[in-house]
């Protein structure tokens, strides 16, 4: 396959004009419709916050022996909620507004996306209450959600399809994981409403990899080569199209092995073998590529550094799981990493990648300078510090169960104070009149 050539953009290098010297407008729900970025994103930063809010508050439950009602299991109502609700919305958000860039096509009408990205914000609003009160209302919610996420993928996938650009090939593994989550969605809502919790775990791993990582790693082969070369001129724009292979390879392999900790248990010794051997290769590939990327090189520019903060914990993220085999394999199946490699996937991986993606998006659709300020560049690392903490609770079999509880601290100091700044935007004009 051959290697697409990428010029450095230099107009992403410019500073960009200044913001007016007035005070910042009021911030209006209808400023929202005025960009598919600015309505997705501000949704998804209300679950983001809220999420983040729920859970360390059944934490702190927990901890002070406080009892709470769970008619959906405590694990499986958190991952439900982490791993559906508010970064699909961050999806829409990108997809919709870079996505018709991509292709060729015209800009998509943020009000024509309010019925779903509506439906299914206050479904996942609802869901937060309804895992204490009611299965069936549970269940339903995540059913709102799948028709609601249904209604936008198709949408996506009719862009893509009626795009007579050369290059879709990355729009159309968007297109993958966008399908992948809808038949995740619509499993989840059965799964609740049949009390099968195993088969509910299996569309969350298979959500994680299919539809989650699918879609980040598809933007990540177009994105983060781009960015680097238009910050750092003197780096190239490698990306190889035989490396998305790989990573469409990575995502199944990903899926493939959490089925099998789901399912099979115990794992005969070849089976963790060709678990092992596979992610080790995967991990070690991905970080000699977070190298040959830049890693090093973009610590000089903060924005682009947490694109590539984001990156390394996804070769993190393998290593983990080969060495939580190979203690399984070891140890008669005895000992593992348990949650560490998820917890590595979901808030290191994909938990800075989403606020690298968003605050570079933000920034630039606001017209404001794209740069992570001293305010960001804090929230980032507080973020990372409580993803590296949650796994190492993980790995540490003694681990206090408090420190559990720190990390999700950390997490929602950070991601609150994330969203309460940048949903303070989506709501205002662009600070360089420019429409969007």
């Amino acid at each position: 396959m051959k290697t697409i050539a990428i010029q450095p953009a230099a107009v992403l290098s410019k500073p960009r004009p200044p913001a007016s010297d007035r005070s910042d407008p009021p911030w209006r729900f209808a400023t929202l419709l005025q960009a598919p970025h600015r309505l997705a994103f501000a949704a998804g930063a209300l679950l983001l916050a809220l999420s983040a809010l729920w859970w360390l508050a059944a934490l702190v439950a927990r901890e002070l022996a406080v009892p709470l009602t769970w008619v959906v299991p405590m694990p499986i109502a958190h991952s439900m909620l982490m791993a559906f609700g508010f970064m699909p919305l961050f999806f829409v958000g990108f997809l919709f507004t870079a996505g018709p860039r991509w292709l060729g096509m015209p800009p998509v009408d943020a009000r024509q996306l309010v019925g779903a990205v509506a439906a299914y914000t206050v479904a996942w609003l609802l869901y937060l209450p309804a895992v204490h009160v009611s299965l069936y209302l549970a269940a339903a919610c995540i059913a709102i959600a799948a028709g609601a996420w249904s209604r936008l993928g198709w949408r996506y996938a009719r862009m893509v399809d009626a795009s007579v650009a050369e290059d879709r090939v990355h729009a159309r593994v968007v297109r993958i994981g966008v399908v992948m989550g809808m038949a995740a969605l619509w499993t989840a809502a059965f799964a609740c409403a049949t009390e099968s919790w195993l088969l509910m775990r299996v569309t969350v791993i298979g959500s994680l990899w299919g539809c989650l990582a699918m879609t980040y790693l598809g933007v990540a082969h177009r994105m983060i080569p781009f960015f680097t070369a238009s910050a750092l001129p003197f780096l190239d724009a490698w990306r190889p199209m035989w490396l998305l292979g790989v990573f469409v390879a990575a995502t199944i392999t990903g899926f493939i092995s959490g089925l099998i900790d789901l399912t099979v248990w115990p794992a005969p010794m070849v089976v963790r073998l060709l678990q092992l051997l596979p992610e080790a290769m995967l991990g070690i590939g991905l970080l000699l590529l977070a190298v040959r990327w830049g890693i090093v090189q973009s610590l000089r520019v903060r924005l682009l550094a947490m694109l590539h903060v984001g990156f390394v914990w996804l070769g993190l993220v393998f290593l983990l799981q080969a060495v939580s085999h190979g203690m399984l394999l070891a140890s008669g199946e005895s000992r593992s990493l348990g949650l560490a490699p998820l917890h590595a996937l979901t808030m290191g991986f994909m938990g800075a990648t989403l606020i690298a993606m968003a605050t570079r998006v933000s920034a630039g659709h606001s017209g404001r300078h794209l740069v992570a300020d001293d305010l960001v560049w804090v929230l980032f690392w507080l973020q990372q510090v409580a993803a590296m903490l949650r796994v190492a609770a993980a790995c540490w079999p003694g681990a206090p169960s408090w420190l559990t509880s720190v990390a999700a601290a950390l997490w929602a100091l950070a991601t609150v104070t994330w969203a309460v700044r940048y949903g303070r935007w989506y709501g205002r004009p662009r600070t360089d009149g420019a429409p969007g």
